[in-house]
């Protein structure tokens, strides 16, 4: 167990350390964490927009699929099982985006802090402090609507998976014809993480031009 815990601290360190090292290469040609944090919540505002398409496409498949009435049964429950992996590979990059925005977020504030304290003009000092309280209240709206919206995500990869899961062995008209009940919940879970989302991108965009603007 103690050796389990030390390799995942040395992974983390090394992880940390690269990251450090990263932010310091990008500070040498002229790349502030200011910008890149402005990139990353973008790429996540991004990849929720790209989410969203993803889970819209695995409904309508899902919906395809129960409304079956003839075809290639078989083909359909490929094409719908594609869309569920795509739409789990596109709820792992939204909180990979998102994991990233908290990275550099933590580095942007505590460099943000550490250069308050190297002002010796205390109008500019106090001015600097409260620009950086204002953009931690604007951050902590915009990682709390993301993780909102992130939660939404996995309820909805639980149910069409288990659907996936079930028809894998019961693929025949009968229990595609038991499934619209599961159809209207996964419809309405969908919705919520569009409404969500939409929030969130919202949210997103809004942070961006007040960070362009602090």
């Amino acid at each position: 167990m103690l050796r389990s815990i030390a390799l995942c601290s040395t992974l983390i360190f090394s992880l940390l350390g690269c990251e450090s090292t990263y932010y310091a290469a990008m500070e040498k040609v002229g790349v502030h964490k200011r910008d890149i944090m402005v990139d990353r919540v973008e790429e996540a505002r991004d990849a929720q927009e790209d989410a969203q398409e993803q889970f819209k496409s695995a409904l309508e498949q899902f919906q395809a699929l129960t409304n079956f009435d003839g075809g290639d049964l078989q083909r359909m429950y490929e094409a719908t099982s594609d869309s569920y992996e795509s739409s789990a590979e596109s709820a792992q990059d939204v909180t990979q985006r998102i994991d990233a925005v908290e990275d550099v977020a933590g580095a942007l504030f505590d460099e943000w802090e550490d250069e308050i304290d190297q002002i010796s003009s205390d109008r500019l000092k106090r001015d600097s402090r409260n620009k950086l309280k204002a953009t931690q209240r604007n951050y902590q709206d915009l990682i709390r609507s993301m993780r909102k919206a992130e939660a939404k995500m996995e309820p909805v990869l639980v149910a069409l998976k288990d659907n996936m899961l079930y028809l894998k062995h019961n693929l025949n008209a009968a229990a595609i014809g038991s499934l619209e009940q599961e159809y209207r919940v996964i419809k309405s879970d969908i919705d919520v993480l569009i409404s969500e989302m939409n929030a969130s991108i919202a949210t997103s965009n809004e942070f961006i031009e007040s960070l362009r603007g602090t």
